[in-house]
């Protein structure tokens, strides 16, 4: 009983830990002479209280969830992608490129097409830093946060020169955008008039065909396998370096094909103010929270992504309501991000410290040979 409810409370943390985030910033409002309860009120009215505002939760959701997904892999593959932004900027940019160049095909195949131009974008850019973790050795938490930046300085550079929309280059103030799509090439809407798109679906489905990679094939079982252990991976057989490579293409690609999405679901366009956000509205990052918060399982991370959708936008109704600074707003996705994160580490300490017990009251017979992890075939 005491070991189930030791699970069911790992379970939990997430949903505690965003409980002590929102507590902290009820603290935090009511040093701003705001009432909490209905600065809270007004979140959840402008997350779910009507079908547009709900369409606009599942929207915000969408490209969390695709990153979500990929953050899924690289991390049972034991490496770190935080360059998601950076890799659905490229997904974007090469997605966007399709549309503006193919306009006499027909919609539903240049809409394919562009997705897969943003997955396999992106998955070049998760590749770059995992060819170098693999192969060099290369700290992947840098490699790909200086991906983003690359990836930052190349969309300006498309945005206000090859690929800025005609109409605007014939302007003094140029704003750094292309031009937008055709009509026939935006993904279907869901519920209008709402903003709803067919990009849901996408992911709803791919977080399914993740699960299924990750837990009933080879390639999904060898990723998990490196993860936990790459020296007895490596003994069984595994090519580490492959699979090390591997993850971080898989996460990027996902990673890219949010981005192509978002041009063809909500966007019809890039445009950037010049830093990533202007593009992607930190989804990139907040999709790392958002796996995290549905503990690293493709289909948890559905759910988890839906709540993060609803902060995000419920936040934008309570600035309005109560009038609160945006500053605040900001801080209060800051302490969901950090209490959830650390919510993970210590989740994670705590299953480290139960084995340990097991272990240590359960221990192997003495003569129980050594056995190494044998590779699924």
């Amino acid at each position: 009983m005491r070991s189930r409810l030791s699970a069911l409370f790992d379970a939990l943390l997430p949903v505690i830990a965003t409980l002590a985030a929102l507590a902290v910033g009820a603290v935090m409002l009511l040093f701003l002479k705001v009432n909490p309860v209905e600065a809270y009120a007004a979140l959840w009215d402008g997350a779910f209280g009507s079908t547009n505002a709900f369409a606009e939760t599942l929207v915000k959701a969408t490209p969390l969830l695709l990153v979500a997904l990929g953050i899924c892999i690289s991390f049972r593959g034991d490496v770190i992608n935080i360059g998601g932004e950076g890799q659905m900027i490229i997904g974007g940019l090469l997605a966007t490129w399709v549309g503006l160049t193919f306009t006499n095909a027909p919609g539903w195949l240049v809409i394919t097409s562009a997705m897969i131009a943003g997955f396999l974008g992106g998955a070049i850019w998760g590749g770059i830093p995992g060819y170098l973790k693999a192969y060099f050795n290369v700290n992947e938490i840098l490699s790909t946060v200086m991906m983003n930046a690359i990836a930052v300085q190349i969309m300006n550079f498309m945005l206000r020169g090859p690929m800025i929309d005609p109409v605007q280059a014939q302007k003094a103030s140029k704003i750094p955008q292309t031009a937008r799509l055709i009509e026939s090439f935006r993904l279907a809407r869901l519920m209008p008039p709402t903003r709803l798109h067919f990009g849901l679906i996408i992911a709803v489905a791919l977080a399914v065909l993740v699960y299924i990679l990750l837990w009933r094939t080879t390639l999904g079982y060898r990723i998990r396998a490196v993860g936990l252990n790459p020296s007895a991976s490596k003994y069984a057989g595994i090519k580490v370096q492959r699979y090390i490579v591997m993850a971080l293409l898989l996460s990027g690609a996902f990673a890219g094909l949010a981005g192509a999405v978002q041009v063809y679901g909500v966007n019809y366009r890039m445009i950037t103010d010049g830093s990533a956000s202007g593009f992607t509205s930190n989804s990139g990052f907040n999709g790392i929270v958002a796996a995290l918060f549905g503990q690293l399982h493709p289909l948890w991370s559905i759910l988890a992504s839906v709540l993060f959708g609803a902060l995000l936008v419920g936040a934008n109704q309570m600035q309005r309501v109560v009038q609160a600074p945006s500053a605040l707003i900001t801080a209060l996705n800051g302490l969901v991000v950090v209490f959830v994160v650390s919510s993970e580490f210590l989740r994670r300490r705590r299953q480290r410290q139960r084995l340990a017990q097991a272990n240590k009251e359960n221990p192997p017979p003495a003569d129980a040979p050594d056995r190494p992890m044998e590779a699924k075939s």
